[in-house]
């Protein structure tokens, strides 16, 4: 759970896989866990040879990272989220309530008879860096390519069905992927997959902070891996480099300021104050990552999925974005987390993107944009086409 504005989570089930996730926890017919064999019956596995076991077959299907946690509460988590609640940090993520905080951080709740965690992570830095062509939106890194929720919930499932098969019995499971109430970089801190950065990130010694984290909670008792222990030091690179400020001190975010909530999650128009810090940031925000020592050697990607030519990120021009129908707004992001924006919160980001732009097109799109049907859009418009004409903003005579 956050320090940190997040994605708001998915509702609906999906096809395939993993629409067991949506659905009540996978469970034994009664809710406690249930034993293995008998005596008599298949030998009971070693422990530390199941979890060796759990965290390979996680590597060949495709997680760079994987270890196990207990399924204690995270009473540090759950204490240190509710006081950044509080304070008003979580915005307007309303569906963040200290209710859900509460149930996160204590595993029980979210699975009668838990035991462990399987925790695992898969980095997304792209192969060849960079903030994309010049006249492009900036995009974060981590929505370039397919959606992660489709990529790591199959996977995770299919960890449950290899305890399965490795136990000889069904086994009681919940998998969350940044998408229902799970303290997700807690679990990973506590599995040894990385420690807190100030910028509220998991930080990993192979991949920096560029990781995306999945876990799946059982009732199989393994042996938990050592958590991660180490700091930032006196580094506030982060910090310092927030365009918005919204690192007012370390490991605490300020949603409210935070670029990525404000060009994904904010509803509305985007505050006035902020609009000319926002910049060139049409989804997202890798500002305090891009600055962090720990990523100057983070491992590129070895998940095609996550490679920008297999997403609609890459290359998504503000102007087409801004006058993308409903039609085209659905053909072109199929699969692409870039629809948690929803199609309004696009245009709008793109209208105060090409705000930046002194070029024809960047005008005549804004021009249009100022009579949209879609008001936020087109007080959005106007506002940056004010910004392009107004004395200030012409070159001296």
């Amino acid at each position: 759970m956050p320090e940190r504005p997040g994605p708001r989570p998915r509702r609906a089930a999906r096809a395939g896989s993993d629409r067991r996730a949506a659905q009540a926890p996978r469970q034994p017919p009664e809710s406690a866990p249930t034993p293995d064999p008998a005596p008599g019956g298949p030998a009971a596995p070693d422990r530390a040879a199941l979890a060796l076991a759990v965290k390979a077959h996680a590597r060949a299907l495709g997680f760079d990272l994987a270890g196990i946690a207990d399924a204690a509460p995270f009473a540090d988590a759950e204490a240190r989220t509710l006081a950044w609640l509080g304070r008003g940090g979580a915005a307007g993520m309303a569906w963040l309530t200290a209710e859900r905080v509460r149930r996160a951080c204590r595993p029980a709740e979210l699975l009668p008879g838990a035991r462990s965690f399987i925790a695992v992570g898969i980095g997304y830095r792209p192969a060849a860096e960079g903030r994309g062509e010049e006249g492009l939106g900036h995009i974060a890194r981590y929505a370039q390519g397919r959606d992660y929720h489709d990529v790591l919930k199959p996977r995770l499932w299919a960890l449950v069905r290899f305890l399965e098969e490795r136990l000889g019995r069904p086994v009681a499971a919940r998998v969350f992927v940044d998408d229902g109430p799970c303290p997700d970089r807690a679990v990973a801190q506590r599995a040894g997959l990385g420690f807190f950065g100030k910028n509220t990130n998991l930080l990993t010694r192979t991949h920096g902070s560029y990781v995306l984290l999945g876990a799946a909670l059982t009732d199989v008792p393994l042996p938990p891996d050592p958590p991660a222990i180490a700091d930032c030091g006196a580094c506030t690179l982060c910090l310092d480099a927030c365009p918005t400020g919204a690192l007012p001190a370390p490991y605490v975010v300020d949603s409210a300021r935070c670029i990525s909530y404000l060009t994904i999650e904010h509803r509305g128009p985007l505050p006035e104050a902020l609009r000319p810090l926002v910049g060139d940031h049409l989804f997202g925000c890798d500002v305090c990552q891009e600055v962090c020592p720990w990523n100057r050697l983070a491992a590129p990607t070895r998940e095609p999925a996550f490679a920008p030519e297999a997403g609609a990120g890459a290359a998504l021009d503000p102007v087409a974005t801004l006058t993308m129908d409903e039609a085209a707004y659905r053909e072109r992001l199929r699969g692409s987390p870039l629809k948690r924006a929803k199609r309004q919160g696009l245009r709008r980001n793109a209208a105060l993107v090409l705000g930046g732009r002194d070029d024809p097109a960047a005008m005549a799109a804004l021009a249009l944009a100022r009579d949209d049907p879609d008001p936020v859009v087109a007080e959005q418009a106007a506002w940056s086409l004010a910004q392009l004409t107004a004395p200030e903003a012409q070159p001296p005579a």
